[in-house]
């Protein structure tokens, strides 16, 4: 998912009070600044804001404040605390957290509680970890006491707490355990001795994923409930004029149709009958204020702005001067089009309204935005807003609403529905599609000057393209009218280049609803930086790899990746000859993004009618400690996958205003016959984990776009990849 990284002064948290309920124990984690009672001098009553759980059957309960859509935060969550707490991996389950910041809030965002900006490690490592010493010291203290010998004697390992001959399982002792108060400062283990990080522990989702136990928002059935979907307008920022439901009345299984700000509902017994209500129904729409542009108009406006000077999102020396008394300066400009989220499960939600109460079940991920959305809308206190977080079937961002704009449907169909009944809002392919948020579209102008030595001596990089933070609640991360997402990855360019200037244009009235996916702004600065300095090296004679390492002399760790995906991919060495004259080549790209260091190579070959294959892609991350290294490979060759998809295939454009695709027949992912071979290999790293949901994906396409100018000495400008620009 895909939030930008926000830096938190503060990140420190503590441990208060122990809870007992049904023969179980329960460590509530508190973070500063909120608002915990004391623990009574008798015996502590039950807390529901725990992260740690155990039970009189022994089983472990983590409470997971992060979603988990696919990317391993269950198993790696659950690893934090199995470890410290020595369980038996088997014993340990995860279950979600409920929406409440005030206990589980993101560290890495504040007083906010969602899952986004590959985060969900990074801020919980020590959070979680001591969760799972603090309950192990308890357990420890309870054994001590019962048997009456020191704790310091006592050992913990897989789920069982021993001294001599003297064993008692977690569940056994949790009783006593909870009597307990919570121990300040406990240890946290050195890396030596860590049993389960580092190593490649079975995943905790994939299991009931395989046996259909998984529950996602569309396998949620509840007594009553009706399905909902909605027509929506066929361009941004029309509404609707009038309607006429009474042939979708008429459809068999529909129950009520209903006009909701964002378009009208049509409430079925099922989706199908829901989706027929729709299809029947007579609506004119009002576009008098509809936008209308096309998706080359817009990108033709941005082309404009780039030839003019933009606010200034990072400057060191005198780029200007530098470029303007240069006799070797190189240019180079980038289209990127709009991009489709398209995870497998489009959105939906499920909402049961009730006397003064509101409940909702779905894949949340923006927990602060959508209660207090909810509850504005209702007149709710926030804490009357339950939400349920179930398993998502992927979201790359979407789901992460910054205006909790589907949640808030949901709840308005509901309420227009005049019906006790739950809803479940369901969004189809096209509604996805053709009326989400998508990544904007964004022109880039590079320009660099060479010295003799074939170095870069000034670069000016002007950026157009929508603001996602605007008008939002993350607005804060705009200064001095910057964009922080729209140049993250160019603004911070780790390239030693004496004189630097990236400036910025983000046109305030294109309506067209952006959002963050998968890697955000790195999805096309990593793009344009990475294929212009390989354009440098190449004017400049130069080995790209070597080209980059000579500027990189003040990051080692973007040197460190850079240096092993070259030697595991065989850099330097001579690609085997192509069968029937076909043309081969190799590319490099490295970026960070969230922290984490990626490098990736590609290997390409090229027909001459300029068909291509991606054959290879080696990939080397630097994502500090590694809690599980089966979920970081996953992630990158998902990451890779995703980001060849868009590469290849990936474009949402508009026509008069509409969006042209609709399902993914004209919004293709890739094939399995295009994957390519993927090899991942990991930096060893003592630095705290950092993310790695998200940072595999902006190497891919330059990577990809340098190799297939290896292979035919044509540039690729713009995207997705036109096979006809690469004839031979």
């Amino acid at each position: 998912m895909s939030l930008p990284r926000i830096e938190n002064g503060s990140r420190r948290d503590f441990l208060r009070g122990a809870v007992q309920a049904a023969g179980g124990l329960t460590l509530a984690i508190y973070l500063p600044g909120t608002q915990a009672a004391e623990p009574p001098a008798a015996a502590p009553e039950f807390e529901p804001n725990a992260f740690v759980r155990i039970g009189a059957d022994g089983v472990v309960t983590v409470i997971a404040k992060h979603v988990e859509m696919g990317q391993g935060a269950y198993t790696g969550l659950a690893t934090l605390v199995a470890e410290e707490l020595d369980a038996a991996w088997a014993q340990v389950r995860v279950e979600g957290a409920p929406a409440d910041a005030g206990r589980y809030n993101n560290l890495a965002f504040g007083p906010f509680q969602g899952t986004g900006g590959s985060t969900a490690i990074a801020n919980s490592w020590e959070q979680l970890r001591k969760a799972g010493a603090s309950a192990r010291a308890m357990l420890v203290s309870a054994a001590a006491a019962q048997w009456q010998v020191p704790a310091g004697e006592i050992g913990v390992s897989e789920g069982v707490v021993s001294h001599g001959a003297r064993k008692a399982s977690f569940g056994e002792l949790a009783p006593a355990a909870a009597l307990l108060p919570v121990p300040a400062g406990v240890p946290l283990k050195s890396a030596q001795d860590f049993k389960l990080i580092g190593k490649q522990a079975p995943r905790k989702d994939s299991a009931d994923k395989v046996n259909g136990r998984a529950q996602f928002t569309q396998d949620l059935h509840l007594p009553g409930m009706l399905t909902a979907v909605v027509a929506h307008p066929p361009r941004f920022g029309a509404t609707v004029k009038s309607f006429d439901a009474t042939k979708a009345k008429a459809v068999k299984g529909v129950v009520n149709v209903v006009r909701i700000p964002t378009g009208v509902a049509v409430l079925a017994q099922d989706t199908w009958s829901a989706k027929k209500g729709r299809d029947a129904l007579k609506i004119v729409w009002d576009e008098s204020k509809a936008f209308k542009l096309g998706s080359e108009e817009i990108l033709a406006r941005y082309r404009t702005l780039a030839r003019q000077p933009g606010l200034v999102a990072h400057n060191s020396g005198d780029a200007d001067a530098a470029l303007a008394r240069s006799g070797r300066v190189l240019r180079a400009s980038y289209d990127f089009p709009y991009l489709a989220h398209a995870a497998m499960e489009p959105l939906n939600c499920v909402v049961r309204i009730g006397d003064n109460e509101c409940e909702l079940w779905y894949g949340a991920q923006f927990q602060s935005i959508d209660q207090s959305s909810v509850a504005a809308l209702l007149g709710l206190p926030p804490e009357k807003v339950k939400i349920n977080m179930l398993y998502a079937g992927g979201s790359f961002g979407r789901r992460a609403s910054k205006d909790a704009d589907y949640v808030l449907e949901a709840v308005h169909i509901a309420k227009a529905s005049k019906s006790r009944a739950p809803v479940k809002m369901v969004w189809l392919r096209e509604d996805d599609m053709k009326g989400a948020y998508y990544r904007p579209a964004f022109h880039h102008a590079l320009e660099a000057s060479l010295g003799e030595d074939g170095r870069p001596t000034a670069w000016r990089h002007r950026l157009a393209g929508q603001s996602i933070l605007a008008g939002t609640v993350f607005g804060g991360m705009i200064k001095d009218g910057i964009d922080a997402v729209s140049v993250e990855g160019a603004a911070n360019l780790p390239y030693g280049i004496p004189a630097m200037r990236v400036e910025l244009h983000s046109p305030s009235d294109i309506p067209v609803p952006v959002h963050w996916w998968r890697s955000v702004g790195s999805t096309h600065t990593a793009y344009s930086t990475e294929t212009f300095i390989d354009e440098l090296a190449n004017s400049a004679g130069q080995d790209p790899v070597a080209y980059r390492l000579a500027l990189l002399d003040q990051h080692p760790r973007h040197a460190g990746v850079l240096k092993l995906a070259a030697e595991k991919a065989g850099w330097g060495q001579p690609l085997a000859v192509g069968a029937n004259g076909a043309r081969r080549g190799r590319g490099v790209a490295v970026h960070e993004a969230f922290g984490s260091y990626v490098a990736e190579v590609a290997e390409v070959t090229v027909s001459a009618d300029g068909s291509f294959s991606v054959d290879r892609v080696v990939c080397a991350v630097d994502c500090g400690i590694v809690v599980n290294p089966d979920v970081v490979r996953a992630q990158v060759e998902g990451g890779v996958g995703f980001a060849l998809s868009a590469a290849l295939h990936g474009a949402i454009t508009l026509k008069d205003g509409a969006v042209e695709q609709s399902n993914f027949h004209d919004y293709a992912p890739i094939r399995i016959t295009e994957m390519p071979r993927v090899e991942v290999h990991i930096m060893p790293s003592a630095e705290k984990p950092t993310g790695i949901g998200e940072p595999g994906v902006p190497p891919l396409a330059p990577a990809l776009a340098n190799a297939l100018a290896a292979a035919t000495g044509k540039r690729v400008r713009s995207l997705p990849i036109r096979t006809e620009e690469l004839k031979a």
